[in-house]
């Protein structure tokens, strides 16, 4: 079993986000890294920076059984393991995205809280954040407010209509001290865990190498994914079907006993 150890999981629950001793395996990394330049050749039409649920059947144009790949890394057991860690034993997996910034054109992600968008309840989310490339503060990588998510709650957002931007809405500046900032830097296999509250964005991508990073997201059994819920559009540039999404009970149990597991599985 890979865990976290008692260090790891206290800079989680202190900063919002841990980067642990865990590395994909090269041969992992190498089925991964291939299958983000079919889903992005694929669909030339979409941004690559915002390419949401590649491991849903159908969800875009791809090859055979592509979204397999993408759903095989969201079931990985060593990934699993280290999540239960942090959320518990009964682990959903509702969302997962590529977020591929184009060398020199890659979009900024503006400061803002995954939550804000969400129909969660209770509003719960580990995210594990897979670098498929070096992440690296030259070519946009992640940036974040440590401590941001102890609150527990959703900081005033203000609507951005910057077509430079991945997401329409930000954290109101004056919610936060940008100094307070920390670069999440991962190199290619490496990942970094966060929560559903933390602050963070991440620049443009203005060198010459791309950087492209596949998240995979997971609720506790003890949280209703609210299907009814109206929560709107968190992107300009693509747009999201929560309604119809389908999720997973990956371990345990459904603890609410209101999780709907059926709806969007008869793409499969």
């Amino acid at each position: 079993m890979t865990r976290l150890s008692d260090s790891e999981i206290d800079t989680y629950r202190s900063d919002g986000l841990v980067v642990p001793n865990f590395r994909l395996s090269q041969a992992k990394l190498d089925i991964l890294s291939q299958a983000v330049d079919d889903l992005v050749g694929a669909n030339p039409d979409i941004p690559p920076e915002y390419l949401v649920g590649p491991h849903i059947p159908g969800h875009y144009v791809t090859g055979p059984d592509l979204h397999q790949i993408f759903l095989a890394i969201c079931m990985d057991s060593e990934v699993l393991d280290m999540v239960e860690d942090l959320i518990g034993s009964d682990i959903i997996l509702w969302s997962s995205g590529v977020f591929c910034k184009p060398a020199t054109v890659g979009r900024t992600v503006p400061w803002h809280q995954d939550g804000k968008y969400w129909p969660i309840r209770p509003l719960a989310t580990c995210s594990v954040w897979i670098a498929i490339d070096d992440a690296l503060p030259d070519n946009g990588c992640m940036r974040y407010i440590p401590g941001s998510h102890s609150q527990r709650r959703l900081w005033r957002h203000e609507l951005t209509e910057d077509d430079d931007q991945v997401l329409n809405q930000q954290v109101a500046s004056d919610q936060f001290d940008v100094n307070d900032a920390r670069d999440d830097i991962l190199h290619a296999g490496q990942m970094s865990l966060h929560d559903v509250y933390l602050i963070h964005g991440s620049n443009a991508n203005v060198s010459g190498r791309r950087r492209a990073g596949y998240v995979m997201r997971y609720i506790p059994g003890t949280s209703r994914y609210d299907r009814e819920m109206e929560v709107g559009q968190s992107s300009n540039i693509g747009v999201s079907d929560f309604k119809r999404r389908p999720i997973w009970l990956l371990r345990g149990v459904d603890r609410t006993d209101r999780n709907d597991f059926g709806t969007g599985h008869q793409l499969a």
